[in-house]
């Protein structure tokens, strides 16, 4: 499969049934990896973030979350194929999930939000085989008590996959930490996913999600805790794409 370089960051060039190729390999051959699902606000951290870096070059793939990344990958004749969100992994695959009967486990949101995020998807997906939930306390990543006891959880659970759900780039550095320690095949970051399938806070309409606009109903609905990261730090990535396009220009005038 092709890897696509942009903005510093190798993609996988994935669509949801080229991830789940990934998924079962890694499930059947037992290995122990991540995926990371990179938007513009992956791509504005990694400038200034080394551990974020590091996290980034030993993930097992890389897929476009969002569709200014998709619009960027045309610009720059690189087409990714698919928009690839933790957000829509559920709807996508919850079907081969159930299917092949995967061990799931749900890390994150506040008490009791995975627990009802599970509820909710066993009603669509009722063999949907979901065996542990928890919700970390505040500050959890520099407790190493709390980090003990989730890796504690998580070995004895043995799930195939682990949603963890604690904002970015918070949730990849942890994976990143412990994924070697309780040895799941696959790891995943899934934002704001538990707080969506619960219903504790409601998702975009699919034409702003198609369109690219989730970002502005996120801001509209958080607007203390987003505005910052919507409006100015992620405003940056106009600037990052522009300097790509210009850079790409200058090296086919050299070629010519």
């Amino acid at each position: 499969m092709s890897r696509v370089n942009m903005f510093d960051v190798n993609f996988d060039n994935y669509d949801f049934n080229d991830l789940l190729e990934f998924i079962d390999t890694s499930i059947v051959h037992r290995r122990h990896s991540y995926i990371l699902t990179c938007n513009v606000d992956h791509v504005i951290k990694l400038r200034k973030d080394d551990e974020f870096r590091k996290v980034y070059l030993d993930a097992g793939a890389v897929v476009a979350d969002g569709m200014p990344i998709i619009w960027a990958s045309k610009l720059l004749k690189k087409p990714l194929k698919q928009k690839v969100s933790g957000s829509d992994l559920f709807t996508r695959l919850g079907e081969a999930f159930e299917d092949r009967g995967y061990r799931l486990f749900f890390l994150g949101a506040a008490d009791g939000i995975p627990e009802k995020a599970m509820r909710n998807l066993q009603e669509s997906y009722p063999n949907m085989n979901v065996v542990g939930c928890y919700s970390p306390s505040y500050g959890f990543e520099k407790n190493e008590e709390e980090n003990k006891h989730i890796v504690r959880l998580l070995q004895e659970a043995r799930p195939d996959i682990v949603f963890v759900g604690v904002g970015a780039p918070k949730q990849e550095k942890w994976i990143y930490r412990y994924y070697e320690t309780y040895r799941a095949p696959i790891s995943i970051g899934v934002g704001a996913t538990f707080d969506f399938l619960s219903g504790n806070v409601k998702r975009a309409p699919k034409l702003m999600q198609k369109t690219g606009f989730e970002w502005f109903w996120r801001l509209s609905q958080e607007p203390r805790r987003l505005w910052k990261r919507y409006l100015i730090e992620d405003s940056q990535f106009l600037i990052l794409l522009f300097k790509e396009m210009f850079k790409q220009e200058r090296m086919k005038g050299g070629q010519g």
